[in-house]
């Protein structure tokens, strides 16, 4: 028989096979429909509550609508994941993303959009886990934390293309219809969809899935279980809450944080960016630097990150407040990326148990996701400004360095 004909006869090496940087591609897709599907709902609050009737509490609610899903969501989902392949779980990902925005579009009231949005919160944690579940099949080393920053890169950039776009072009093209306009965000998620099948569909692709189908895995209910039991792990979690926690906080209320500073709505706009452009830089440049001997170090120097910038932000103006936004973007583009890796380091997780790992570890994240923007919209309340949230945050920091510090002691123990 010819060799050509005989796809077995060497042994397939994922982490050398070109194709692994066209799934990487694919990944990349579906985190850049994540970002974008996140605020499509958030330029044009005001044109849907006033088609729908909504008052701001209950478009509060609908824009929170996901999360609530996700938290309880992510385990199950990882655990399907895990039994379904990647290829089939970020296909069904696309396809609930899409449908979530579908239904946005025919939203009547306040029931049938929450339930649209809602409906995010089956798709999202598919992409959240399934993303380093398959870079953790198809790259090693050094690769890993290049691709994995690569990939971080897109929720970013969709989300800023969502933003920009949806007023700026794609209202004007649709006549001022937003219900269009949500279909065209549809329309683009299938495309990613498609996209996704179409590269699937090389054999390379196609052996992966065989060969980690075979892979032994045991029970679910085992996994999770052995998972739970690992202290290493168990930290990780915790580090997800309070990092989850920071980032949240800040996407949601650096804005207002700057306009209370005296700054109008243009120019906090403007500001809130500076820290976006370093986010992406950061998920470029450091999880590559971050190899495994190094990346406890890295994760503290990005933890002091978050809690000198919370206190820088505490000045007025000038480059101390500029100083302060680069640091929290770095921080918040490569804290989550090396948190994961670190997870999928532990002895006993490895890539047959990512996506279950990958789910307890976003479940975990969100409750800091939901935690974080309430507590600083709540403290800010309370103290009649936003000091004493921003000093809230660097105890966090303190908290995370903690745990970064009961990590590294776990991982000795593991070593000896």
């Amino acid at each position: 028989m010819d060799v050509a004909e005989a796809p077995d006869a060497s042994p397939f090496e994922a982490f050398t096979s070109p194709i692994r940087w066209a799934v990487l591609g694919g990944v990349w897709l579906a985190y850049f429909c994540f970002g974008l599907t996140i605020v499509t709902l958030a330029p044009l609050v005001a044109e849907i509550s006033a088609d729908l009737d909504l008052s701001r509490s209950q478009m509060g609610t609908v824009l929170g609508a996901w999360q609530l899903v996700y938290i309880g969501s992510a385990i199950p989902l990882g655990i399907f994941l895990d039994k379904v392949g990647v290829r089939r779980g970020l296909f069904f990902a696309f396809v609930m993303i899409a449908t979530s925005v579908v239904l946005r579009s025919q939203a009547q009231g306040y029931a049938s959009l929450f339930m649209a949005v809602a409906v995010f919160g089956l798709g999202g944690p598919l992409v959240s886990v399934g993303a380093p579940k398959t870079i953790s099949l198809w790259f090693e080393g050094r690769e890993r934390g290049t691709a994995m920053g690569i990939y971080m890169t897109a929720p970013t950039l969709g989300s800023m293309t969502g933003l920009a776009l949806t007023n700026g072009v794609f209202m004007p093209l649709m006549d001022g219809d937003w219900r269009s306009v949500m279909l065209l965000y549809a329309l683009m998620v299938g495309a990613g969809s498609l996209v996704w099948l179409l590269i699937n569909t090389h054999p390379h692709c196609k052996r992966m899935e065989r060969d980690h189908a075979a892979t032994p895995r045991g029970s679910q209910r085992q996994n999770f279980l052995r998972l739970i039991r690992i202290p290493a792990f168990q930290i990780v979690l915790a580090m997800a809450i309070g990092i989850f926690f920071c980032n949240h906080s800040m996407n949601n209320w650096l804005p207002e944080i700057l306009r209370s500073k005296g700054m109008d709505a243009t120019q906090a706009g403007y500001m809130a960016t500076v820290p976006v452009v370093f986010a992406v830089l950061s998920s470029l440049a450091i999880p590559r630097l971050a190899i495994p001997k190094r990346r406890i170090w890295i994760l503290a120097i990005l933890f002091v990150g978050f809690g000198v910038s919370s206190l820088m932000l505490q000045a007025a103006d000038g480059a101390v407040l500029v100083g302060a936004l680069v640091a929290q973007g770095i921080a918040r583009g490569s804290a989550m990326t090396l948190s994961i890796l670190t997870l999928l380091d532990i002895p006993g997780v490895g890539s047959e148990r990512a996506g279950v790992a990958g789910g307890m570890f976003f479940s975990a994240a969100e409750i800091g996701g939901v935690m974080g923007p309430v507590s600083i919209g709540v403290v800010s309340d309370l103290a009649g400004g936003f000091s004493a949230p921003l000093y809230l945050l660097t105890g966090m920091s303190v908290a995370l360095l903690a745990l970064l510090s009961a990590l590294r002691g776990q991982r000795r123990k593991m070593a000896g």
